[in-house]
C-alpha cells in the first residue's frame, strides 16, 4: 500500500504517460454518458479535477448550480469551504483529486436517487481505479453510502476507517453540511487530521523504502 503514494511512479507498470492517456480517454467516454436521466437537465458532466496520481481522493454527492455551469466540482460556497479546509490541513487542492457520486447536476440541487447512482457508479469506480488513490474521503451520507455501505449513517458512524479493497475510507461530512450547521466544523477537522496523519505516515514509509532500495 505504501507504494500506491508515490505521486510520481507509474501505475500497474504503467508510464506517467500512458496512465494519464487512459483517465482522459475515460473522461471523454463519461462526457458522453446518458445512462440516466440526469444528463437531460444539466448543462454538462462534471467529470472531477486534480492530480491524475493523487494517494487522496474525495468525493462528494454531485454537481451544484456553480459546478454544473462551469463543469469543475466544488467550486461553489461548499467546494471554497473544502479548499480552506485543505489548505488548513496542508493539502494543496491540485495534489489531491476531487469528484462526486453522480457527474450531472440533479434538478435543484436534489439529491441524487438511488436509480441514479447506480447508473453513475460503475463511472466513478472505474475512476477511482485509474487514479488508484490511496486514502479516499467519503464527503457527506450519498458518497458513504456509495463507496461503504448502503445504510450508513454518516452522523454515527463518520469518523472511523473502513476499507475498499486496498483503500481505505474515511467517511465525513459534506463541507455544504458545515455551512448549514458549523458546529460540524469539530468533527471535519478532527477526520481530516485522521487523513493527514495516515498519508503522512504512509508517505515517511514509501520514502524510507525507496532509500533502501
Amino acid at each position: 500500500m505504501a507504494e500506491q503514494c508515490a505521486p510520481s511512479s507509474g501505475h500497474n507498470g504503467s508510464t506517467d504517460s500512458d496512465h494519464e492517456a487512459s483517465l482522459e480517454t475515460w473522461r471523454q467516454f463519461c462526457l458522453t454518458c446518458r445512462r440516466c436521466a440526469l444528463r437531460e437537465g444539466a448543462r454538462g458532466v462534471v467529470f472531477g479535477e486534480g492530480n491524475p496520481h493523487a494517494a487522496i481522493m474525495f468525493v462528494g454527492e454531485g454537481p451544484g448550480g456553480e459546478e454544473d455551469k462551469l463543469g469543475r466540482p466544488f467550486v461553489g460556497a461548499a467546494g471554497q469551504l473544502l479548499s480552506r479546509i485543505l489548505t488548513a490541513a496542508g493539502l494543496a487542492r491540485e495534489d489531491v483529486y476531487i469528484a462526486n457520486v453522480v457527474k450531472c447536476r440533479p434538478p435543484g440541487n436534489r439529491q441524487p436517487g438511488r436509480e441514479e447512482i447506480a447508473a453513475c457508479l460503475p463511472l466513478l469506480e472505474r475512476q477511482i481505479s485509474l487514479i488508484d488513490p490511496l486514502i479516499i474521503v467519503c464527503l457527506g451520507a450519498v458518497a458513504a453510502q456509495a463507496l461503504i455501505r448502503p445504510d450508513f449513517a454518516i452522523t454515527k458512524e463518520r469518523g472511523r476507517w473502513h476499507e475498499l479493497g486496498k483503500r481505505l475510507v474515511m467517511p465525513s461530512f459534506h463541507p455544504a453540511a458545515l455551512l448549514r450547521d458549523p458546529h460540524k466544523k469539530k468533527a471535519v477537522w478532527e477526520d481530516m487530521q485522521q487523513v493527514v496523519k495516515l498519508y503522512a505516515r504512509i508517505s515517511g514509509a514509501s520514502a524510507e523504502s525507496g532509500e533502501e532500495g
